[in-house]
């Protein structure tokens, strides 16, 4: 067993010999650098500086194969490969099964593995849900078939039955059913119609808040199918100019903001058999969510996840079919957890083999464990324990009775992979290096594919055994580190330091090169700060990363911390802003700038702010509420009211604004733009879904009431990432030549 003194010496140990690498790699810089600069062309508009990946990896159901997509010229192929030395065995899909021009872009596999799913032509709608046409390979007869009339519009989330001789889709709202063997088609609801009736996957803010896009599943043997429908009739709609045309297009889709209507959602079994639809007994007349439906191991089994409307009180409802129904199918309650504040919800349900248990995991203790529960709710035991949390549940292998998953479990910043076993004993970290983890573990968990990266160091991709040994190295990033080695790089730190309250935060520091602590330098701020959210964490930070190295090599000090309310340090640290976000976290934004005054090598009257979303509504509260303490700020698609906001993500941290009227008010920057003292720049994109254009509209409006000058910058037909062709490149360089002449 691993202990925690022997894990802390291990990563104690490997921290100094990661140390020695940084130094050898540092001298070995010094000596070949050509003392190059980082623009922001070279970052954004050239694949210089973008990691290598191993490719996208898929699990056969022996464990001991793994299948991915190469690259054949202009087109994609299916390959099978072995996991213990990475040879090639067969292509599965050759490159020209499909017709034309088309190319593959994803695929699955029906449980006997014999057929694939082939989709092609895939066109994204939000963050999560796409459309494709699907095509469906034979393996062995090597027959291509279309899964259904393209001319009838594109598809989505289409699923094999478990028997893999049906395949389960959605066409514009509605389910239908393809049967392979007789090709004929079935139409399982009929009432879809677009921003009224959804049938089988989420609306707008349920795929986007709870994050999953596929609300309809086979049963374990395939006879039926459980779906969630989703009546929005009389949710508001928003609309977006989207710009190219004479006349500009209204995008129109339905968006619940906080204290408006959400969608109704109710759950329903369809018989394939009978082809009878039977609806499940939600209460009519009460607010609720179903964030997720899932089948237990029984074919009869269906359970329903529902919440209250504030999001605190969590229940399992066990839909029974084995039992009579006349009408509507009666629920009982399996389990049910509540909580002062909020709960949060995951992938991570697991109905054991045997019928009698399940595992799901919980912060009832303050910090999110794992724990096996019997089928009345009762807990059986706590499979994790301790003051740190997992972060991500990676699987339960039932043969040998051992759960994988990510924990924080030395510190925030850093995440292991580890395994324990179903009575919490025998615990061991599977990670060698102190960083970042990622695993994927074969079906069979005999194997997983790690991926770890530190602050300073692009990932590293290897294959490994269940013990942690590590088999071979799939991808070190070699040509990145070599192409960084020619630039001038300072190595981003990481430091605590105490508030004014008391409370110890996380922060890091990127110098400047030829950083003197003689001199005074200004400060760029990095924020997120949003809950649910961590920027100080040992991991690579990617273009940001490099874009950071950037403005230190221009004379900053680039700095982020995490505030009150972020992740990983437990439920009384992380939800210490509910009911009043922002508050907290400006007061630690404040008193962030005041301890970097104190440093001798900073320059106190020219600290800046800059962020993204949540970041863009901290740090236009920080130049508000805050105005004493920063010169400039930049805010990204910054909420700016959230009022404006939707109702799942703010009603969870807020509540409603009819109850928390004060909550919403004091804290939204919209309402304190007459304290605004520096210069302040103003960014969204004006197709933004998500964090609507908008917050910056209504920011104008209050900041031109108030008389105070500002600057702004929109990207037409751009959503919440803002990207596309040069529109990184232009970005940044604009934030850049902003910081120079503001800060």
């Amino acid at each position: 067993m691993c202990t925690r003194n022997s894990l802390k010496n291990m990563l104690r140990t490997n921290i100094f010999f990661l140390l020695g690498l940084w130094l050898v790699s540092m001298s070995s810089i010094q000596l070949k650098a050509q003392n190059k600069e980082f623009t922001n062309a070279l970052i954004w508009n050239t694949p210089t500086f973008f990691p290598a990946s191993a490719g996208s990896f898929e699990s056969m159901k022996d464990g001991v194969h793994y299948t991915r997509l190469n690259r054949v010229e202009q087109k994609t192929e299916l390959n099978k490969y072995q996991y213990s030395d990475g040879e090639k065995v067969s292509t599965l899909v050759p490159a020209d099964v499909l017709p034309g021009k088309l190319t593959i872009s994803r695929y699955q596999f029906s449980e006997d593995e014999k057929k694939v799913l082939l989709e092609t032509e895939v066109e994204p709608i939000y963050r999560r849900s796409y459309l494709a046409n699907y095509f469906v390979y034979d393996i062995e007869k090597e027959d291509l078939q279309k899964l259904t009339d393209f001319s009838k519009g594109k598809q989505r989330l289409a699923d094999f039955s478990p028997k893999g001789d049906k395949i389960a889709f959605i066409r514009g709202n509605d389910i239908f059913i393809k049967d392979l063997a007789s090709n004929t088609e079935t139409q399982v609801t009929h009432d879809g119609k677009e921003n009224h009736i959804i049938n089988g996957y989420p609306d707008w803010v349920y795929e986007e808040e709870f994050g999953y896009n596929k609300a309809f599943h086979w049963s374990p043997n395939g006879t039926r199918i459980g779906y969630c429908r989703f009546d929005e009739s009389n949710v508001k709609q928003f609309q977006m100019a989207m710009y190219g045309e004479l006349y500009p297009e209204q995008y129109t889709f339905k968006y619940p903001k906080a204290g408006e209507e959400n969608a109704k959602v109710t759950v329903h079994i369809y018989d394939v058999a009978t082809a009878k639809t039977k609806n499940c007994n939600l209460p009519a007349n009460k607010e609720y969510y179903i964030p997720r439906i899932a089948w237990t191991r029984k074919d009869h089994e269906l359970c329903i996840m529902k919440m209250n409307r504030h999001q605190n009180h969590l229940e399992f409802l066990l839909a029974d079919l084995s039992k009579d129904h006349p009408f509507d199918i009666e629920l009982k309650r399996i389990f049910e957890e509540k909580s002062e504040t909020y709960i949060e919800i995951n992938d991570n349900l697991t109905f054991l083999s045997n019928g009698k248990e399940f595992l799901w995991n919980s912060a009832r203790t303050g910090f999110n464990h794992l724990y096996l529960f019997d089928m009345s709710g009762k807990e059986v035991r706590a499979i994790t324990s301790g003051k740190w949390e997992v972060t991500e549940f990676l699987g339960l292998d039932e043969e040998e009775g051992r759960v994988y998953y990510i924990a924080a479990e030395e510190s925030p910043l850093e995440k292991a992979v580890f395994t324990v076993d179903l009575r919490g004993k025998k615990k061991r970290s599977l990670s060698a290096m102190p960083g970042n983890n990622k695993a994927q573990f074969s079906s069979s968990f005999a194997y997983f594919i790690n991926t770890w990266s530190d602050a300073n160091t692009p990932p590293v991709i290897s294959l490994h055994d269940n013990k942690g040994k590590q088999i071979r190295v799939l991808e070190d990033n070699r040509r990145l580190r070599e192409a960084m080695s020619e630039y001038r790089i300072s190595p981003k730190v990481f430091f605590t330091f105490k508030t004014e309250n008391g409370d110890e935060l996380n922060a890091w520091m990127i110098q400047p090169t030829g950083f003197n602590p003689n001199e005074k330098y200004p400060v760029l701020l990095n924020v997120y700060g949003g809950p649910g959210s961590n920027m100080v964490s040992n991991s690579w930070g990617g273009h940001n990363y490099l874009w950071h190295q950037m403005m230190a090599q221009q004379g900053y000090l680039v700095i982020s911390v995490d505030p009150r309310g972020t992740m990983y340090r437990g439920n009384e640290f992380g939800h210490s802003t509910y009911l009043q976000l922002g508050k907290l976290e400006t007061e630690d934004m404040i008193s962030t700038a005041k301890y970097l005054a104190t440093l001798p090598y900073v320059d106190s009257e020219r600290i800046g702010i800059q962020g993204w979303s949540y970041g863009g509504y901290l740090s236009s509260l920080c130049m508000t509420k805050g105005a004493e303490y920063f010169k400039a700020g930049i805010a990204i698609a910054p909420v700016t009211n959230w009022r404006f906001y939707d109702t799942i993500y703010t009603e969870r941290f807020m509540r409603t604004p009819q109850e928390n009227e004060d909550g919403y008010d004091d804290n939204s920057p919209i309402n304190h733009v007459d304290k605004l003292k520096g210069k302040y720049l103003l960014i969204h994109g004006a197709a933004d879904d998500n964090v609507h254009y908008q917050n910056t509209m209504e920011m104008i409006d209050a900041l031109v009431a108030a008389d105070k000058q500002f600057d702004l910058f929109i990207y037409p037909n751009r959503n919440h990432g803002i990207y596309g062709g040069n529109t990184r490149n232009h970005l940044f360089e604009q934030l850049s030549t902003w910081l120079k002449e503001n800060l």
